[in-house]
């Protein structure tokens, strides 16, 4: 995964199969994604025992800073928000 501050970035939220919801940020959506679900060492650890994965939503950022500033604000949403948030979107 490339880190160049210049790559789009994207913050992103995922099923995980025990049902709960991830956040994160990526400039490799694809990439991330397919982390998650091999349980690469790279992927994060509170995703690793919950596989696989599904993406329920992203959204493109200018920069690493502006999708880490998002990805704190997502965060910060309660579940019932997060999935109202996801179903206003699609």
């Amino acid at each position: 995964m490339s880190t160049h501050d210049s790559d789009p970035w994207c913050v992103y939220i995922l099923r995980c199969s025990d049902n709960t919801l991830y956040t994160g940020i990526t400039n490799n959506l694809d990439k991330r994604l397919q982390a998650h679900n091999d349980g690469a060492a790279d992927s994060a650890k509170y995703t690793r025992g919950r596989r696989p994965v599904a993406l329920l939503y992203s959204e493109e950022r200018d920069s690493r800073a502006d999708a880490s500033r998002r990805e704190y604000e997502i965060k910060q949403l309660s579940r019932e928000n997060k999935l109202e948030l996801i179903k206003n979107v699609y």
